[in-house]
């Protein structure tokens, strides 16, 4: 095939890579690490505090330019995005800001008197380096917070402990998707086999069986659960009748919820590459080893698990992927203490409107899936190198 004409063919995939995959996930980076909202909101200020040694009080310039711009902005509705970007850095700023907006012309030089008679803060150099610390056009700021550290005076700090968070989130959402992505391959393995040994036209009505669900919304399965789990549900009603419990269990807002819950939706998702790795092996093999003496479990380790690794890792790595960003369901069945990342993220986008945080959030969580399964994939080459 001429050199032109294959790439002509390869060009639309290219493009759909580079505008579905690569072009959002710059955006997202560029989301993490960029901190206009100072530059447009207040440019003289922000010229001023460039100039600024960061030692002591900055100059008259600089107050002037503050009294005159905040004004300015908060008449113009632009204030907004500045005060949150403030506020979110250092609690306390929003409202020191809109005192100076708000007095307008009662200001008047020096403003070095003025602006901090209206509040105190203004007479602080803490406050004045976190406002210079905003200047931007790039920041540190959020993909430091998404892991509880924060810029300090002397370097990259930890966060108080009551504001410390978003490690143990993290930790939490791997441990989650890890538990997910192991049951599921477990169920899924022996259910996969079992379709794979039925002959038509049962294997096509246990498949069915298992796409069935797979086609319907993670919205309708996870309120499903909901209903079963709920303490006047069938899965209460039901071990009352048995004589299991005495009183109804309260099974909502537990984490044995969202993982019962996560497994039961991600379930087809391990089945069905596991299943079109099993189809395509020779039911020879495992014939030709029984007939030199292999007994099952040996015909199982030499032949069978090794030929079907590569539908354990496309189904596990299925699975992983979606459990380690799952929202839905947990926000539906878990409790305060079992949200994954996924929630956050959204309570940033949604409530917050803090688009620097949500994305740093995403990169990190991308980079924790993406080492996860690199870590896995050289684990599973070193296992196959192994028993080769």
């Amino acid at each position: 095939m001429p050199r032109g004409l294959a790439a002509a063919l390869l060009a639309p995939l290219l493009l759909l890579l580079g505008l579905g995959f690569l072009a959002p996930l710059l955006a997202l980076l560029a989301t993490a690490v960029r901190d206009p909202e100072l530059a447009a909101t207040l440019p003289g200020t922000r010229a001023e505090l460039v100039a600024w040694d960061g030692q002591g009080l900055p100059g008259e310039g600089a107050f002037a330019a503050l009294a005159r711009e905040s004004t300015a902005a908060l008449a113009d509705r632009r204030l907004g995005p500045l005060t949150a970007r403030l506020n979110f850095s250092e609690p306390g700023l929003r409202a020191a800001l809109l005192r100076v907006a708000r007095a307008g012309g009662r200001l008047s030089a020096p403003f070095a008197d003025s602006v901090p008679a209206l509040d105190q803060r203004w007479a602080d150099p803490a406050t004045w380096q976190a406002l210079a610390a905003a200047r931007g056009p790039l920041t540190s700021l959020y993909l430091l917070r998404a892991l509880d550290l924060t810029p300090g005076a002397a370097g990259i700090e930890a966060v108080p402990a009551d504001l410390a968070l978003f490690r143990e989130l993290f930790a939490r959402t791997l441990w989650v998707s890890l538990l997910v992505t192991l049951a599921c391959i477990l169920l899924a393995y022996p259910l996969a086999a079992l379709i794979a040994g039925l002959r038509p036209p049962w294997s096509g009505i246990v498949t069915a069986m298992v796409l069935v669900p797979f086609w319907s919304s993670v919205l309708v399965r996870s309120t499903a659960w909901f209903a079963l789990l709920a303490r006047e549900g069938p899965v209460n009603e039901a071990l009352l009748a048995a004589g299991l419990i005495a009183e109804p269990l309260q099974m909502l807002g537990t984490r044995a919820a969202v993982l019962v819950a996560t497994i039961h939706v991600l379930l087809p998702v391990a089945v069905l590459p596991l299943l079109a790795v099993m189809l395509r092996l020779d039911p020879r093999l495992p014939r030709a080893a029984a007939s030199l003496g292999a007994g099952p479990w040996l015909r199982f380790w030499r032949i069978w698990l090794p030929l079907t690794l590569p539908g354990v890792a496309a189904g596990g790595a299925l699975v992983f992927l979606l459990a380690i960003g799952f929202y839905i369901t947990p926000a539906l069945l878990g409790g305060e203490r079992d949200q994954l990342i996924a929630w956050f993220i959204a309570q940033f986008l949604n409530r917050d409107v803090n688009w620097g945080m949500a994305a740093a959030l995403s990169v990190w969580l991308l980079a924790l899936a993406g080492a996860v399964l690199a870590l896995a994939g050289l684990l599973a080459g070193d296992a196959w190198r192994a028993r080769r």
